[in-house]
């Protein structure tokens, strides 16, 4: 029997191993099946160029747990080891620092143990005891036993095994009894091994008979040797496309369609990606693909390697050509992560264009589930924009669809400003902005339907794309202001008029909320009142909503113009009942006001031109109690046109109605209105 140490620059490895692991100990399974399925297909090859003449046998890898004696074993029929190779791949661990690795690697445990020579060591991870009992393919080789207790020293002697071939015996720690459960071990081998080239067995089927489930003669194969990605697009229909999906994702929906991928040159890349149905949640998507390295499974966190927007499939890729044992920034700057990420990103769009000009009608069926995809796409990769432009639509309230460039041409005559600006109106709900909707139909406009998740951010993303246009949503001001045009109405109501209606309408608005009151002179059958929110500081609130940077807006209240029609005849009646009701204490305080606002004038002429420390204290000190004085006499002004407002039916009517066409009436409002509304016919 040899006895040795293994070589290791550290003190101990076994400690480093089990710490720098913990959290992702279960990829030992991986590691020790990988490397099985590597010595079978490399005996395969040995065979088929004739430096191998033995019979090859079984190839089936075999994966057992004895409960009993508390052990895993992985079996292979591959290329086996000498005694020399098992001094050199196991005995030797080539790297040069274990605590600069661990360091250096400590966020990709869970990808890089196979890549540093470390994969078989990841067995001490679950093991107070490993064996290795192996045999090589050459002739003459003599079976040997390797054993380590998870220390630096080994044995290594001469036992019997009559095929070529190896057998690992995990010999499992007292904290890692978790994978002496049959259940659990099948789900780690479906998780990591359910693609691997060759047929990994564990245990025999099991079958129900006369009310027992009872153990077959077939062996328990847990995983599909020709996964779909690997072979030719020819060879396959839709149907299996559709049944590899659903083997990946069991309870999903149908996808809308996929993407072969099959690149040799200049780097190997294979795959099939689809398109989900995502609608409108991002977050549940994300984390779908999943990323093998020659059918072993490596994580579905594909982050850094492909566009994030892309995350958003499902699917897998497979690469051998991806550096798996970096970190993320580094991933980012690899020319192979750069060519394969815009490969992926070129062939994305090139099949979304190929599935729009084949079928247009069809695209549009899909484009609700399409939409927040293309979009973010387009949000965040330029060369994806400048793609899916020419296939990325907008819907409008009518539910038809365009391409940007058909609908410029339909609204560019009519929705062009004064300005020579392109306008071009949305919503975002159509029942809530339906009576705006409405206004700008009539006016001959249309108005497109963005009520998605992210159509904010596209928003602010395409006004910087498009030349001399604008957005605005149809109910953030009256339909003349969102485009206006050179002819414009003269008021029927002088500024004085509008600034008492001003007070009047003031009285009895919400103050749950923030309004404004503005005047506009419009049509005399326009509504005499409507409720608008300005189109910058509500996309600003939207932004921030959806985490845009734009916190400061997100703390902000919800403010509201109430726009008030100085033409219409419910305004003008209004402001002749103003003037019966209330005139006379008006004119009173009128006449107070007048002598005093005379006395403040003649005051300021006196010391016009002076500078401020040239004018005496004395006109200063009364100058301020005559602004006291003023400001005190126009507050009673302003109350008592307030207090006339609260009382008169017709202005709570009239705002009640601004209320409720945009939704804002509830609860007790909306009662009292009903009963006013009964009470006024």
């Amino acid at each position: 029997m040899q006895k040795g140490t293994i070589g290791v620059t550290s003190e101990n490895i076994f400690p480093i191993i089990k710490k720098f692991l913990y959290s992702e100990h279960e990829i030992f399974l991986r590691e020790l099946v990988s490397n099985a399925v590597d010595a079978t297909q490399k005996l395969k090859t040995l065979a088929s160029v004739g430096d191998f003449k033995g019979k090859l046998g079984d190839p089936t890898i075999r994966v057992s747990v004895d409960k009993k004696k508390k052990t895993i074993t992985v079996s292979d029929s591959g290329i086996g080891m000498t005694a020399k190779e098992i001094e050199k791949f196991i005995n030797q661990i080539a790297f040069s620092s274990a605590e600069e690795f661990l360091e250096k690697y400590k966020d990709q445990a869970n990808v890089i143990i196979g890549y540093f020579g470390l994969g078989f060591y990841s067995s001490f991870m679950v093991s107070d005891k490993v064996e290795i009992i192996t045999r090589s393919y050459k002739r003459g080789a003599k079976t040997m036993k390797w054993t380590c207790e998870g220390t630096p020293e080994y044995s290594l002697e001469e036992t019997e095994k009559r095929a070529v071939g190896t057998d690992v015996i995990l010999h499992l720690d007292k904290d890692s009894k978790e994978f002496l459960e049959e259940a659990r071990i099948e789900e780690m081998l479906k998780k990591y091994c359910k693609f691997l080239p060759i047929e990994i067995a564990f245990g025999k089927v099991k079958e129900w008979k006369d009310g027992k489930e009872i153990e077959t003669d077939k062996d328990n194969i847990i995983n599909d040797t020709k996964p779909a990605w690997t072979r030719k697009p020819a060879e396959l229909k839709e149907e299996d496309y559709k049944k590899f999906y659903h083997d990946l994702y069991p309870v999903s929906d149908e996808p809308l369609f996929n993407i072969h991928l099959n690149v040799d040159y200049p780097f190997k890349l294979t795959g099939i990606l689809y398109f989900p149905r995502i609608k409108k949640n991002i977050e549940i998507q994300k984390n779908k693909i999943q990323l093998y390295c020659n059918q072993v499974y490596v994580t579905d966190s594909v982050e850094g390697i492909v566009p994030e927007f892309l995350t958003l499939l499902h699917g897998v890729i497979d690469s051998p050509d991806i550096p798996l044992n970096v970190s993320r920034s580094y991933l980012q700057s690899d020319s192979n992560v750069k060519k394969i990420s815009s490969h992926i990103t070129k062939k994305v769009a090139d099949r979304l264009n190929e599935i729009y000009k084949k079928d247009k009608v069809e695209f549009e069926k899909k484009w609700d589930d399409l939409k927040l995809f293309i979009f973010y796409g387009m949000i965040t990769e330029e060369k994806f924009y400048e793609k899916a432009s020419k296939f990325a639509l907008f819907k409008n309230t009518d539910g038809k669809y365009f391409t940007f460039e058909e609908y410029e041409k339909i609204i560019k005559t009519n929705q062009t400003d004064k300005n020579n600006t392109l306008v071009y109106l949305y919503a975002n709900n159509l029942e809530e902005q339906y009576s705006f909707i409405e206004s700008a139909r009539a006016k001959g406009y249309d108005v497109l339907l963005m009520d998605g998740q992210l159509d904010t951010h596209f928003i602010n993303h395409i006004e910087q794309k498009f030349s001399n246009s604008r957005f605005t949503r149809v109910d953030s001001d009256i339909i003349d202001k969102l485009i206006q045009k050179e002819e414009s109405l003269e008021s029927k109501l002088d500024a004085d008029q509008q600034n008492d209606l001003k007070s009047v309408i003031s009285g009895p608005l919400p103050e749950s909320k923030n309004f404004m009151v503005l005047f506009e002179s419009l049509k005399e059958d326009d509504n005499p009142m409507m409720i608008t929110q300005s189109e910058y500081m509500r996309r600003m609130k939207d932004m921030s909503a959806l985490g845009g940077g734009m916190d400061f807006y997100g703390t902000l209240p919800d403010s509201f113009n109430l726009v008030v029609n100085s033409n219409h005849p419910l305004i003008l009646r209004l402001a002749e009942e103003k003037d019966k009701k209330v005139s006379t204490n008006l004119e009173k305080l009128k006449v107070k006001i007048k002598p005093i606002q005379d006395n403040k004038s003649e005051l300021e002429k006196a010391n016009e031109g002076k500078k401020e420390e040239e004018i005496k204290q004395e006109d200063k000190d009364r100058i301020a109690d005559l602004e006291s004085k003023i400001k005190e006499l126009e507050d009673k002004k302003i109350n008592i046109l307030k207090e006339f407002g609260k009382k008169n039916k017709l202005v709570k009517q009239l705002i009640d109605l601004a209320l409720l066409s945009n939704n804002m009436l509830k609860g007790e409002d909306l009662t009292r209105f009903v009963k006013r509304s009964i009470e006024l016919m």
